[in-house]
Parts: structure tokens; sequence; C-alpha cells
């Protein structure tokens, strides 16, 4: 098989690893992308023309324009959870097979998660850039979260890691998501208003739908203690920017760490990320080596399964995908 990596030379060894490049190429030939940029549309299937499968990094979406000018393509896969870029009915149309990565970040989230948390909770970030400028910084009064309460919106994967970390530190947990109820009996599973209402500390960890666009609006801070923590590291658009920005010149909130973000990539937005009270970082949240080669070996693990005739593991589309019996293996029964 032969195999293109979108991924540019920082997002490589940022998200892929050496490692798990050297494993892939033990079961396919890989080319790799060599314009040291993005690649979407017909410019990526042009650049992979040739190849079986393209391993997307994802700043390269799966569109319907790749898919019709990739004659060759016979898999699509996505490197990471979050398919939404991916236009899975444009590649059934075409044959193509989408799949994706399973979530290997979750403690490397839900650690920076209790980073920022303590960080807000202590004024670390603004004390020491107070001293990087050569100033002496006022000692103030921080929040102990032994005691406090911390509102978790959303029981998924990171949430269900998340919530006993929190009651290590001696915190009541809340935990808010109408389609999972935690099994733990020490915590809480309330109503998102409730949660708000009582949290001196709240982490949005929603699933990102279009039920969950802007989730949190200015009703919903204006619901939070006066004073609250909040904190994103989920996606950008779970969050009204222009209502948390009004949060904060209000006082409503007393801090935001974010790890996300509407800018390209799901960044922290610049105009947000620059205000005092924001304790920002640019999309680290699963960038450590542990959850970045989990997510790329799964890959090298679909690959190997195309080659070997076998549907790989998270397909998403397997039986409409018709290529697949270019390299001999039969659609799943329907």
């Amino acid at each position: 098989m032969k195999v293109f990596l979108t991924h540019t030379p920082d997002a490589l060894a940022n998200y892929y690893g050496e490692r798990a490049v050297a494993a892939l190429r033990r079961v396919a030939e890989v080319v790799l992308n060599p314009t040291g940029r993005h690649l979407a549309g017909r410019e990526l299937a042009e650049a992979a023309s040739g190849c079986q499968a393209i391993v997307s990094y994802r700043q390269s979406p799966g569109e319907a324009e790749t898919f019709r000018h990739a004659p060759d393509l016979v898999a699509f896969l996505r490197c990471a959870v979050d398919i939404r870029n991916v236009d899975v009915a444009a590649a059934s149309e075409a044959g193509v097979l989408v799949t994706q990565a399973t979530p290997g970040f979750i403690p490397s989230v839900a650690e920076l998660v209790v980073g920022q948390m303590v960080d807000l909770a202590r004024g670390v970030s603004a004390a020491a850039e107070s001293y990087h400028r050569g100033e002496v910084p006022a000692a103030r009064m921080g929040l102990l979260l032994a005691g406090s309460t911390l509102g978790i919106i959303g029981h998924g994967a990171i949430g269900r890691y998340l919530a006993p970390l929190g009651l290590a530190l001696g915190m009541r947990v809340l935990v808010a998501d109408p389609h999972a109820r935690p099994e733990d009996p020490r915590l809480e599973h309330v109503r998102l208003e409730r949660l708000l209402a009582e949290s001196d500390v709240v982490v949005c960890l929603a699933v990102a739908t279009e039920e969950t666009e802007n989730l949190l609006d200015a009703a919903a801070f204006g619901r939070m203690k006066r004073g609250a923590l909040f904190l994103n590291p989920s996606r950008g658009n779970l969050v009204d920017e222009a209502a948390l920005l009004a949060a904060l010149e209000a006082g409503q909130l007393g801090g935001v760490a974010m790890d996300v973000g509407r800018a390209p990539d799901q960044m922290p937005t610049p105009a947000l990320a620059r205000h005092p009270k924001v304790v920002a970082t640019p999309h680290i949240g699963g960038l450590t080596p542990q959850a970045i080669e989990h997510q790329a070996f799964d890959t090298v693990r679909q690959v190997t399964a195309l080659a070997e005739g076998r549907v790989p593991d998270h397909a998403v589309n397997a039986a409409q995908a018709t290529r697949l019996a270019r390299l001999g293996i039969a659609l799943p029964a329907a």
C-alpha cells in the first residue's frame, strides 16, 4: 500500500511522531506532505495521487472535492476522534472508507484542566508575568479548591476522568449531562442551571454539536456565582465569546482558562486570550507524547488492517466503502 501523510513537518513532529512514522513505513510506502502547507480539496487529492490511503491531520479536511478527484483513494484515515470536517457522505458516494482514531488524550487534557484550575485559583500566571517584567506582584488572596464546588458540564471520557481528580482535591463535584448519569455516588447529577448556580469552578466538557452551539451564553454566565472560574478545554463553538468577554468585563467571572476558541484550528481567540483575567494555551490539551502516539498508532493499525485485507477498526462507513474491493476486502453485511 501507498499512504499519504498530510501533516506538515511541525505537525508531523508534534502530532504523529517518529516512532509512528517508522511503524507506518514497516507496513506501507509512506509519502510525506512536501508543501509545508495544510492541504485540502483538489490540491490534497493531487498531492496524494497514486496513494490508496490518506492519513489526515486535523487541518486537512476531507472535502467532497478531494474525494471527487482522488481516483486511487480507498481510505481516508482521520488521525483524531473529531471527524466533523470530513464529508462522510461524499466519501461514501465515492466508495471511500472513512475512519477515526480513539481518544488517547483523556489523562493529558484532564491534567491540563487541573493545572489551569490551580493557576486561576491562585493567580500563578499573573504573578509569573509580573516577575518576568521585572516587577514584584502584589500578594493576592486565592481560592482554596478543597471544599469548593467543581461543576463539570458533560460526562464523557474526559469528564469521567476529571471528576475523581476533583474529589481527590477535596472538592464537591457536580455533573450536568442529559445523556449520561454518573455511577459514582459521590458525584451529584444535576441540571445545568443548578450546576452553574452552585459551582465555584465550571469546566465545559460538552460534546460540540449543533444543539450545543453557544451553550455557554450570556444567560448561562449570568446564572453563575459572581467571581466563579470558567474553563473551556473542549471546543470553541460551545461558548458565545462576546458573552464571555462581557462577563469578564463586568466581574461576573473571576477568571477564565481556555485551551480552545474560535480562531483557526480551534485556537483561543487572541482578543480574548490577551485579557488579564484569562489564562490561555494554544490547543495543547492532547499535546503529550503518549496522547499523540495513541492516535497515530491507531492509524498505523488501520493501515495494517487494510494491507492485510481486513476492514480496520473505527470505520464509520464501511458498508458504503465499495473501493475496499480493490484491496480484496469484502464489504460487511448490511
